[in-house]
């Protein structure tokens, strides 16, 4: 944390960019200048389409061992504050921007973007054409990438590159889950108890869930069902996190308790990855991925297209007809991304069609937004409601939860 700042819009002086260059592991190569902090960085070359929100991005736990590319010519123009980090540091590997803002111009503004990423030691590259690296990555898939201003020999770098771990088979989690337990009190009076299991959380998503009157208990990622219980939990959340899918079976073992135990179920990103598997699906590491803030979702059960947050680079794979019987009652997808069709969600429904758990691939709490699915958290909310209705009273059928009729309103 910072004990110091200078003035909005005066940010201080800092050393004159150095050539850097920019390695493929296939061997395409950019040449451009310095940004942040000297040295070399690796990791799995991705493109984010957002326009803004770069501070959340940077701050994204999801990020970690990922270089990001901004499709966004201009980056930098609002500097970096206080208040918008989503974790305590800056998780991305290196950042990739075209033109970097000379001077920041926000209220809120407390330092320049590149003073920030040299001060955590992020290595950056500007004055590259980004618009060719984003196609080039379109076309051959996001893949392992050097930055440096030190090895300037494309070649030498390239042999580096290529010593790198692929992102497939990468077990991450542990790298980005809380130490210990903390709570984030309930705004207004409390509703319910939540237990969060961080697989790599955003700062917001307990906010989101609090603003509902929920006290929300964070747990690390090797938090056991008997550690969730302990909190007395209405209703178990999993969070986004970075890495492989298919090799967090900690998770997917937890989770499958947590169904067993009939405690109600939301995951957002990696947590709907985790609860694919939980109910028996694979996953698969798409070509490029869905990073940004402009991506367009179906809800399919309310018909409605939904404009979101996105980072992921892996998917759940579809079930045939989109359907699967499970121990626990009938799974389904529940939206899909209208750009290429990848699963974007998943929902899990009784014996009596009531909604019991439910995941989305993309970020309702949507900082820096849009705030399209917010709604989300409210189906939560009612979901708890009805287990603790159906807990109360077994006949409760819980119609609030059910596919809404032609007309309603769902959110």
């Amino acid at each position: 944390m910072h004990t110091s700042a200078p003035a909005a819009g005066n940010p201080p002086a800092t050393e004159a960019p150095a050539p850097a260059i920019l390695v493929l592991e296939d061997g395409r190569t950019f040449t451009g200048r310095s940004f942040g902090a000297r040295g070399e960085t690796f990791g799995e070359a991705v493109f984010s389409t957002g326009m803004s929100g770069y501070q959340e991005t940077l701050t994204d736990p999801s990020y970690h061992r990922q270089v990001v590319v901004a499709t966004a010519p201009h980056i930098g123009n609002t500097g970096w504050n206080d208040e918008d980090d989503e974790s305590g540091r800056i998780w991305v590997a290196g950042y990739v921007v075209r033109d970097v803002a000379r001077i920041p111009s926000s209220w809120r503004s407390r330092r320049g973007l590149g003073e920030e990423l040299a001060t955590q030691g992020v290595v950056g590259i500007g004055g590259i054409d980004t618009r060719a690296l984003t196609r080039h990555l379109r076309e051959r898939g996001a893949m392992r990438v050097g930055i440096s201003t030190e090895t300037l020999d494309p070649e030498r770098l390239r042999e580096r590159v290529l010593a790198q771990a692929q992102m497939a088979g990468a077990d991450l989690v542990a790298d980005v889950t809380t130490a210990g337990p903390y709570v984030v009190d309930a705004v207004g009076e409390k509703q319910f108890t939540v237990a969060a299991v961080d697989l790599g959380i955003k700062t917001m998503t307990p906010r989101r869930l609090a603003e509902r009157g929920m006290e929300v208990h964070v747990l690390p990622a090797t938090s056991t069902l008997a550690d969730i219980t302990a909190t007395g939990a209405d209703g178990v959340f999993f969070s986004n996190g970075p890495g492989d899918p298919a090799v967090a079976d900690a998770p997917v073992a937890l989770l499958q308790e947590v169904l067993d135990a009939r405690l109600p179920y939301f995951g957002i990103c990696f947590g709907n990855q985790i609860f694919g598997r939980a109910l028996g699906l694979g996953t698969t590491k798409l070509k490029y991925g869905h990073r940004g803030i402009n991506q367009p979702v179906l809800d399919r059960s309310t018909g409605r297209v939904e404009v979101t947050a996105h980072n992921h680079g892996f998917a759940v794979e579809a079930p045939p007809g989109d359907r699967a019987e499970t121990p626990w009652g009938t799974a389904s997808v529940s939206h899909h991304c209208l750009n290429d069709g990848v699963v974007e969600g998943l929902e899990l429904r009784g014996e009596d069609g009531g909604l019991r758990a439910f995941s989305v691939q993309y970020h309702p709490e949507a900082a820096a937004g849009p705030h399209d699915a917010s709604y989300l958290f409210d189906r939560f909310v009612e979901v708890m409601e009805r287990a603790r209705g159906e807990a109360e009273d077994p006949r409760v059928t819980g119609s609030g939860t059910d596919v809404p009729t032609d007309g309603e309103e769902a959110r």
